[in-house]
């Protein structure tokens, strides 16, 4: 069976798992061929509060996608992964060469601009873009809780707030939403959630319990996005992509928490994270 082919086309660090630096080995470890193209390139995730590299202009990443095209390469993409865009200019870029990638090809859009404490951490334009663009092109989101609430507007303090924000997202043609991160009114103290919704009515959720990790390491969200998409392509369906998904990421924090350090386990944790973690329950939707 042919080795399928996913573009991933999001933020890089030289030192640690965020970005393509936690979405690409995970995904070669599952069997796929990998093309990393990088939005920006730093030598550390900025949650340090400080570091070094560059930010790419959108000029930067159309010269790498005209050089991918010139080789075929991107005719034998069977998924686009994406993350931390940069600016809307990237953003707009890659909803351009989205349209030139096979039509049988998914997005799978990380719709990165915040989180829950920290509020919005992008240009000012880009949830728009979000909102207004993705929304109508890609086929997978997966946003975390905040960006669920920004995306549609509303709050998601209830499970079928979720629901409902989910629905909307639907509505708008996102076939499959992946709710990252996700704590409601009914959510038991010392677990946190993750839901899965599809178009069809289809869905799932997962509860895992809350590991004290502190600070909270940075990439769980790209790494999620990543394993997520690697079985969906692999044919599992969403609730089943969801079971494996939650189960890899416990077992990597998990793992990062007995090693004591700030950056995701990755390596240490590849093995584990082949496996379903017992502690993950999966309920219906």
């Amino acid at each position: 069976m042919p080795i399928k082919t996913i573009l991933s086309i999001q933020s890089h660090v030289a030192y640690g798992h965020v970005g393509n630096a936690a979405a690409v080995f995970p995904l070669q470890r599952m069997g796929y061929e990998v093309v990393p193209v990088h939005t920006v390139q730093f030598s550390n995730h900025t949650g340090y509060g400080a570091w070094t590299g560059q930010v790419f202009e959108s000029s930067h990443i159309e010269d790498i996608l005209r050089g991918l095209e010139a080789r075929g390469v991107l005719d034998q993409v069977d998924a686009l992964l994406t993350g931390y865009m940069g600016s809307p200019a990237i953003a707009g870029l890659i909803a351009q060469w989205r349209q030139r990638l096979p039509s049988g090809a998914l997005w799978v859009c990380d719709p990165v601009m915040g989180d829950v404490g920290r509020g919005l951490f992008v240009q000012a334009d880009l949830p728009d873009f979000f909102r207004t663009q993705a929304t109508g092109l890609a086929d997978i989101m997966t946003p975390n809780q905040f960006e669920l609430e920004t995306l549609t507007g509303g709050t998601a303090t209830t499970l079928e707030d979720a629901r409902t924000a989910c629905r909307q997202l639907h509505g708008r043609g996102v076939k499959i939403v992946l709710v990252t991160s996700l704590q409601h009114a009914g959510t038991v103290p010392g677990t946190i959630e993750m839901l899965v919704s599809e178009a069809t009515g289809a869905g799932a959720r997962v509860v895992t319990p809350l590991l004290p990790l502190s600070p909270a390491p940075n990439g769980a969200g790209d790494a999620t996005a990543a394993i997520f998409t690697g079985h969906i392509l692999a044919g599992a369906s969403s609730a089943q992509a969801l079971q494996h998904t939650a189960s890899a990421i416990y077992s990597l924090l998990e793992v990062t928490h007995e090693t004591g350090g700030r950056e995701l386990a990755l390596i240490a944790a590849q093995n584990r994270m082949q496996q379903l973690h017992p502690a993950v329950r999966l309920y219906p939707y």
